[in-house]
């Protein structure tokens, strides 16, 4: 399960502002259910929550993967997705990419090997600078969230009927929202009908 959300009301929610909140609810799910996923985070977010990118990074269930320095969508030409305006250059998708890849690498003594951009925009050219950096583009194959707007019943419908081999993105960034209640009611159906969850260094060797 890749996930980048609360509802199960254990533990405080805390809200963050453009995007730096942290879904305690739903990490804490995952770790009940001992459910791996890869977090993908921005420099914002990591700044914002110091104390708890520390223990996720330390958590062998998780790991921590590149979500961009601005969280932007990855462009050389500035074109935008979900409103928001992307790279302009290639200059400024290696300043994206490798921005955060340093501050990852320091903090986990080792660089990520997956990147997402903000709204998983990707051109083909920013694809192979993202290449030649050492990282691999990841997408993804169900939108579990609708970036963080969809309803619990909406989540776990969405997830719950997610194939086999299938990349789900959610947002562990907005507690305000359904997904972490939604995920509680899919998850366990999924692992009843037989489904297991890897992060994407098991999935993608």
């Amino acid at each position: 399960m890749a996930t980048e959300r609360g509802g199960l009301q254990r533990g405080r929610l805390l809200r963050g502002r453009g995007g730096s909140g942290y879904d305690r609810a739903l990490i804490d799910f995952l770790r009940r259910r001992e459910i791996p996923a890869t977090l993908f985070l921005n420099s914002r977010w990591t700044d914002a929550n110091p104390a708890v990118f520390r223990r996720l990074a330390a958590e062998p269930l998780f790991e921590i993967a590149n979500h961009g320095t601005r969280h932007l969508p990855l462009s050389v030409t500035g074109r935008s997705a979900y409103g928001i305006p992307g790279t302009r250059s290639a200059a400024e998708v290696y300043d994206e990419v490798a921005g955060n890849r340093a501050k990852l690498t320091r903090l986990l003594g080792s660089p990520p090997r997956f990147f997402r951009s903000g709204t998983a925009y990707c051109d083909d050219v920013a694809a192979g600078i993202v290449t030649a950096l050492g990282e691999r583009f990841a997408g993804f194959s169900v939108n579990g969230d609708a970036g963080a707007t969809f309803s619990p019943a909406q989540v776990s419908t969405t997830v719950g009927s997610a194939p086999a081999g299938s990349v789900v993105i959610c947002h562990m960034n907005h507690p305000e929202g359904g997904t972490a209640r939604g995920i509680a009611s899919a998850v366990p159906r999924l692992l009843a009908s037989g489904h297991t969850f890897v992060r994407l260094s098991e999935a993608w060797h």
